[in-house]
């Protein structure tokens, strides 16, 4: 969006896309409900009669799908084209951009969605080959930016006084570098050095799959203490039980997810993890799901993302024999009330007097929402519960809390 805008084109926010001239869809191809969701704006885009483009991972990954047949798409290595191809959009040609090049430059000019946050994208692509994933199909392999212009970015973040929240995105934060010659911890190292030293500026780790870090489990959780990082990690484990992650093909054991949490959870204080859970992949007995129950219910993750299976075609998975839907339904429902009895880290911090770095205006735009150091929302009643002090707010009271 920076491009179009340093371009001279006026971009409006998404409620009032009633009057612009040109929609620009950024696709998903993770599940299903996000490609049809996609489909959805398309189909209102068409009858509205507006110029469409769309970009992202179901055009390069699927760029026969009968709901792109005649539009322009963008794919994930030509985001520094968008302004060609809205132009041949607007126009009423068809531009097809999906060509794998080098790596878009970290300097092209940015929109941020929030002021207050900023997103710094470590590579592209990925070292797995996860059996259910269209993601693989689109994004390709491992590609790492150069750890200088990483820095370089967070620095200039940094130094932005409206930014209170950087974070480091990937599709798997700890296989960054090993295609180039470096590594995660090492990263880490020199983006913490850059950040402000009075704390005004966090940084948040992006999601990482449990096989690329056990090596480095020691220096993630030096980082994760840092005063100026959040004490938050998303470490997916989509299972508890090994046969479903052999068929997945996620590359770990449930004893080597359990390693990293264990080793982390206890270097790292009043850490929060969060993860994900696949719900009746292809082959899941009722053994394998006990497995996964009992380990959600060990560690009582502050988030627990529950996502029942859907098959992506071209996938793997999706040839495999899939549990009835009516059982994975009861899975998904089973999870989800064991989820809900968990008080999270709001039970620890109740009384407490805490830091929160505030980045939002809650719904009702009045209220604010913010973050503590193990990145527990606050909000959106903070106003009633909140101190405000020459370092920054301070919470006093509890219901607050998510």
């Amino acid at each position: 969006m920076g491009q179009l805008q340093a371009y001279g084109y006026k971009l409006v926010p998404d409620a009032e896309r009633d009057a612009a001239q040109l929609w620009i869809i950024n696709s998903c191809t993770v599940k299903s409900p996000s490609q049809s969701a996609m489909a959805s704006v398309i189909a209102a885009g068409k009858s509205s009669g507006k110029a469409l483009l769309v970009a992202g991972c179901v055009p390069q990954g699927d760029r026969k799908a009968a709901e792109l047949k005649g539009l322009s798409l963008l794919g994930v290595g030509a985001i520094d084209r968008v302004v060609e191809a809205a132009e041949a959009a607007l126009k009423g040609e068809q531009l097809v951009l999906l060509g794998r090049r080098k790596l878009p430059d970290l300097d092209l000019p940015k929109v941020r969605r929030n002021a207050h946050v900023e997103i710094v994208p470590l590579s592209t692509g990925c070292l797995g080959a996860c059996t259910y994933c269209k993601t693989k199909h689109a994004r390709g392999h491992l590609g790492s930016y150069r750890p200088e212009a990483i820095v370089s970015r967070v620095a200039a973040a940094a130094a932005d006084p409206l930014v209170r929240e950087i974070w480091l995105s990937s599709e798997d934060t700890g296989a960054y570098g090993r295609d180039i010659g470096t590594n995660i911890a090492d990263l880490l190292k020199r983006c913490v050095a850059v950040l402000p030293q009075d704390g005004r500026t966090m940084l948040r780790l992006g999601m990482t799959n449990p096989p690329f870090i056990l090596e480095h489990l020691d220096q993630i959780a030096e980082v994760l203490n840092h005063p100026c990082v959040f004490s938050y990690l998303h470490l997916p484990v989509q299972s508890g039980s090994d046969p479903v992650l052999l068929k997945m093909n996620r590359e770990y054991t449930v004893e080597e997810f359990q390693r990293c949490a264990d080793t982390l959870l206890s270097k790292v204080p009043g850490l929060e993890l969060a993860t994900d859970i696949i719900v009746g992949f292809p082959g899941e007995t009722d053994a394998d799901w006990s497995g996964t129950m009992e380990l959600v219910g060990h560690y009582c993750f502050a988030h627990t993302h529950i996502s029942q299976f859907y098959p992506r075609p071209g996938t793997p998975a999706a040839r495999m024999k899939r549990v009835p839907t009516q059982l994975v339904k009861e899975r998904s429902r089973e999870l989800s009330r064991l989820v809900e009895t968990f008080t999270g880290p709001c039970a620890a911090l109740l009384g407490s007097r805490q830091r929160v770095w505030v980045t939002d205006t809650a719904a009702d735009g009045h209220h604010l929402v913010g973050h503590t150091k193990n990145y527990t929302q606050v909000g959106p009643h903070i106003h009633t519960h909140v101190a405000v002090a020459p370092d920054g707010f301070r919470v006093l009271g509890g219901s607050g809390l998510y």
